[in-house]
């Protein structure tokens, strides 16, 4: 079925009258039905761990819209829970973390080939999927990209401006550097499994790429997706790689060449119109409409859709948000924007 799959034919740098679309988050709090199998579980990572629950999460927004691709129900902070970091959420403050900030944290962390006791019900979850998704839409691995995720390892925490990160690299580049190293050598193990379970592409989130400049963003952004790409595509040949390097401004162009990325996923401070000419040149781009207009609706919803499209018509390109959607946003809204893109 797979040459039956718009979102798979994108990837493979096909232009089509109408895009596939999917949605970063589209499994998530604006959703009353998601919101009722999130209490079952009772805590957020149950929710993650529970192969049943995680797939149901997952084909919920496919059941209500009929997206062309759903992505995995998981978090990329799992992938620091497998090495070894305690890991919990606090209500209302999001994610924390046990911190490497030196060598000894360093070396009570697991090596890379560890992680796939704590990750099973991880793949499950992608099992369960493959066989229970429509023929017709694609199913999405992913995983956090080294620099965003050891962020959080590093600060404990999400930060506004990731200081602490920049702070290590700066004070202790050998450190800073096996840490990234060790989590690119467990993403690539972690996707290659989901690939392996029955993901027919997968995304690396670089959340925090945006605040890495020049060399750093090169060294710390760009060279870790080059490795992970290349590592998997040696791996599992034909399987597409969409990057997300977030608030990369200009880097944008050229992402994709420099990495052997399949697709450059866009966030919405990026003119499509530049972008169409900068990156879109190289391949299949995805974004970039902003999430706000899930919230507010209406004309400029309808509108800002079309311009996207018509900016992106010329290649090949999969609609999406430029981040996810917020726990704020319509329902209503999100169908509204599905409506545009397929032209009801």
């Amino acid at each position: 079925m797979a040459e039956t799959k718009k979102l798979l034919r994108a990837l493979a740098g096909e232009t089509q009258a109408t895009p596939p679309v999917w949605m970063m988050r589209q499994a998530g709090r604006y959703l009353p039905e998601y919101r009722a199998t999130r209490a079952q579980a009772g805590d957020f990572l149950s929710l993650c761990y529970t192969p049943d629950l995680a797939a149901e999460v997952t084909l919920q927004p496919i059941r209500r819209y009929g997206f062309d691709a759903a992505i995995l129900f998981a978090d990329i902070l799992l992938v620091p829970q497998a090495l070894g970091a305690d890991l919990w959420f606090v209500t209302g403050e999001g994610p924390r973390l046990s911190t490497v900030t030196d060598k000894d944290d360093f070396a009570a962390l697991k090596p890379a080939d560890a992680i796939h006791d704590t990750l099973a019900p991880v793949y499950e979850t992608v099992r369960i999927l493959s066989r229970e998704l429509p023929p017709e839409v694609a199913l999405i691995g992913f995983a956090g990209a080294p620099w965003t995720v050891a962020t959080y390892m590093i600060a404990g925490r999400g930060t506004p401006d990731q200081a602490p990160a920049h702070a290590l690299r700066a004070e202790n580049p050998v450190l800073f550097e096996a840490v990234l190293e060790r989590i690119a050598e467990a993403t690539i193990d972690y996707l290659s499994a989901q690939i392996e379970a029955g993901a027919e592409a997968v995304k690396l989130f670089d959340s925090w790429a945006g605040s890495l400049t020049g060399e750093a963003f090169d060294r710390y952004a760009l060279e870790p997706c080059r490795q992970i790409t290349a590592a998997l595509k040696a791996r599992h040949p034909g399987v597409p790689v969409i990057a997300f390097p977030r608030e990369a401004g200009d880097r944008y162009a050229g992402f994709a060449r420099a990495t052997g990325a399949d697709c450059v996923a866009l966030d919405n401070s990026v003119d499509p119109a530049w972008a169409a000419q900068h990156v879109q040149v190289d391949g299949c781009v995805q974004g970039n409409l902003d999430p706000r207009h899930m919230v507010t609706g209406g004309q400029p919803l309808v509108e800002e859709t079309r311009r996207i499209l018509s900016a992106f018509s010329g290649g090949p390109h999969i609609f999406n948000l430029g981040h996810g959607i917020t726990p704020d946003a319509n329902p209503d809204n999100v169908q509204l924007m599905i409506d545009t893109v397929r032209g009801a």
